[in-house]
């Protein structure tokens, strides 16, 4: 991060502790919104009709939209053929799927396919064996859909597996030597050095030639869980949904800005002050 990363385009600092509320958060001029999709988006699993209909404003407004989660390249695909937005960075930042200049779907992953591939096999069979040796976890569901990652369910269709049986499979990941963390309804591992936000900026860079500094300027970052920590370092305008409240502790860096409200009703909340401004 820059020097100067820590300051927002009103010149205000960024807070060092503790999110403000939303309603300090001065307005801005944005160019574009990038934005987690599990409780953040979603509330109890769900898109809901009203928060669809503030992404769809916020961009009729004339924000680029860039979802960045850590759901599936089948999922990505599917969101971008059908949602309002420019582009997905997806699978923790494994991979971004946008249009080319031609308006061809076009998907890059964070190195050749072939070497993720041939790295991923192993990767797999050490998740069968975890989920196995721990009862009560499985596949994701949409593991099927997943190019980079691997990901494993402790909580989205199988009852809440305990923290400490999270945390020793993520262990375990860890010693094999593989990137491995929760989000709020996964665990997701892979092989390689890849996140969130160096994706998203690749993304913005080789897409419409934004550099890492106008990004930190001009494109806010909400989200709500620790996977989101790489975004919440790299972008200055951030904003955290309130139930991101539990995790702030294990942020190296928290949100500028949080909402009253939590999950879907959160960013329908933001995308109420974005229009405003």
């Amino acid at each position: 991060m820059s020097a100067d990363a820590g300051q927002g385009v009103s010149g205000a600092a960024r807070p060092a502790g503790a999110p403000r509320p939303l309603a300090e958060m001065p307005p801005l001029p944005l160019r574009g919104l990038l934005t987690d999709i599990d409780d953040t988006l979603t509330t109890e699993g769900r898109l809901q009709a009203s928060a669809y209909r503030a992404l769809e404003r916020l961009h009729q407004a004339g924000l680029r939209v860039v979802p960045v989660t850590g759901r599936s390249a089948g999922w990505a695909h599917m969101i971008l053929k059908t949602w309002p937005v420019d582009a997905v960075v997806a699978e923790s930042g494994g991979l971004y799927l946008a249009r080319d200049a031609a308006g061809r779907l076009i998907e890059v992953t964070h190195q050749p396919p072939a070497e993720i591939a041939a790295g991923r096999a192993a990767l797999l069979a050490l998740a069968a064996d975890l989920i196995d040796a721990h009862p009560g976890l499985a596949w994701a569901s949409d593991n099927a859909y997943r190019r980079v990652d691997v990901a494993i369910d402790w909580c989205e269709e199988v009852a809440p597996v305990a923290a400490p049986q999270v945390e020793a499979v993520i262990a375990a990941l860890r010693a094999a030597g593989y990137r491995a963390r929760a989000s709020s309804v996964h665990i997701n591992a892979w092989l390689g050095e890849f996140d969130k936000a160096p994706m998203a900026l690749r993304c913005l860079r080789e897409r419409w030639g934004i550099d890492a500094e106008e990004a930190r300027a001009a494109w806010l970052f909400v989200g709500d869980a620790p996977n989101d920590a790489s975004m919440y370092e790299q972008f200055p305008l951030s904003v955290g949904v309130a139930n991101i409240a539990p995790a702030l502790p294990r942020l190296p860096m928290p949100p500028a800005w949080i909402t009253r409200a939590s999950h879907g009703a959160g960013f329908e909340e933001l995308a109420e002050r974005l229009l405003a401004g």
